[in-house]
């Protein structure tokens, strides 16, 4: 990695404690570009001394670096497998082992449309399937910001396109040319923030133990080198229970070194199953 660009990271890091060490170096550059134009700066020396002298920058950096985009049943044919296909034998299954909980972790959530997105597909299968479980939805983000965003769970058009008008009638309040989820549906997610790359956990701290039964990892591995994919690779891993799923995205595939650890369900969907 250049040195510039190094000691930049080094400062967002000692400033607000985020480490994006682990980027590919082109696409960090890509997005540090962006905050060039805005501030008047020529290279990322006078950047740095830039962010130096304006605080308030650093935050505007975090914004362009993190990746918040997001929708509705994005990749809808991956949802609809996991509403058909391995929700239902999730009940089952627990149904036979007197299980009582479902627990779904949404990783690099953004703005919450994923997490949200599973909450009404189980409280779908529960209207039809009339199962009692306890449903514990975690969603974590490493900015603050868009977590706020996704805790208030109110969406322009563009967002909530892919839903079902069913479910748009079901789930959803018209609030100003916008749509808001229901609070029963808000409150079924907890949101946190959280580091994937951070190396004091392998899951949110507010899920406890992790033993996920669904992970959604989705466009986060392709922003990171082959190395630190491994080790946020680790950390999925070793949050799914045995025999749990994670969900990737349509570029991603487990790293080598997990390759023979997970086993793709389809060949249609980027979904893995922990062996």
């Amino acid at each position: 990695m250049d040195k510039d660009l190094e000691i930049l990271l080094n400062h967002l890091r000692e400033k607000r404690g985020f480490d994006f060490s682990g980027y590919r170096p082109a696409m960090i550059d890509r997005r540090i570009m962006r905050r060039f134009s805005a501030t008047g700066c020529k290279d990322r020396t006078s950047y740095l001394q830039y962010l130096q002298r304006h605080p308030d920058e650093l935050d505007l950096l975090v914004d362009v670096l993190t990746i918040n985009v997001t929708r509705f049943f994005r990749n809808t044919l991956a949802f609809d497998y996991m509403a058909d296909r391995i929700l239902p034998v999730i009940a089952l299954e627990k149904k036979t082992r007197s299980d009582p909980s479902l627990r779904v972790w949404s990783a690099a959530c953004a703005t919450g449309e994923e997490a949200y997105s599973i909450a009404i597909l189980i409280r779908e299968l529960q209207r039809k399937e009339k199962f009692h479980l306890a449903i514990n939805i975690f969603a974590t983000d490493i900015d603050e910001k868009v977590l706020k965003r996704a805790r208030r769970a109110l969406y322009p058009y563009e967002s909530i396109k892919n839903v079902k008008y069913r479910l748009l009638k079901r789930y959803f309040e018209p609030k100003r040319k916008r749509f808001q989820l229901i609070p029963k549906m808000r409150e079924m997610v907890d949101f946190s923030a959280f580091d994937m790359m951070s190396q004091k956990g392998y899951a949110p701290p507010e899920s406890v133990f992790g033993h996920f039964d669904i992970i959604f990892c989705k466009n986060l591995l392709i922003y990171f080198s082959f190395a630190h994919q491994g080790r946020i690779f680790d950390k999925l891993y070793r949050a799914l229970t045995k025999g749990g799923y994670l969900v990737l995205g349509r570029a991603e595939v487990p790293t080598s070194e997990y390759r023979n650890r997970f086993r793709k369900v389809n060949e249609c969907c980027p979904i893995y199953q922990k062996v």
